[in-house]
């Protein structure tokens, strides 16, 4: 397995290529939606019972944290594209918008504090 760092527009890329290649075309948007709502559900799954109070069910053992936050990135990713959105400009713009927004506000409160 190639374990070579990609980056965000590369991952894109990789998506797009792989629908066009072996998943004949993408799905709408609103099933990608109702996919990515699902993936994320399975990833609450595992992390409710390997982080919170539930106890993990035989059934339950099929899951694997990893490969449930690639489904959820490889929806998310599938959307992007499916939508015009440069998730690498996206990111960068949200980042921005974050730090300045909250450039303060985390360090002042005192519910974080050790």
């Amino acid at each position: 397995m190639n374990t070579k760092e990609i980056t965000i527009s590369e991952a894109q890329q990789m998506v797009d290529q792989w629908i066009k290649t072996v998943g004949v075309r993408y799905f709408s948007e609103l099933t990608n939606m109702a996919i990515l709502t699902e993936e994320v559900g399975e990833l609450a799954r595992i992390i409710a019972r390997k982080y919170g109070d539930q106890s993990f069910k035989k059934s339950d053992e099929k899951y694997n944290m990893a490969d449930e936050m690639a489904d959820v990135l490889w929806v998310l990713v599938c959307l992007a594209n499916q939508t015009g959105v440069d998730l690498n400009e996206a990111f960068q713009k949200n980042l921005e918008k974050k730090t300045n927004r909250d450039k303060e506000r985390h360090k002042n409160n005192p519910k974080l504090r050790s």
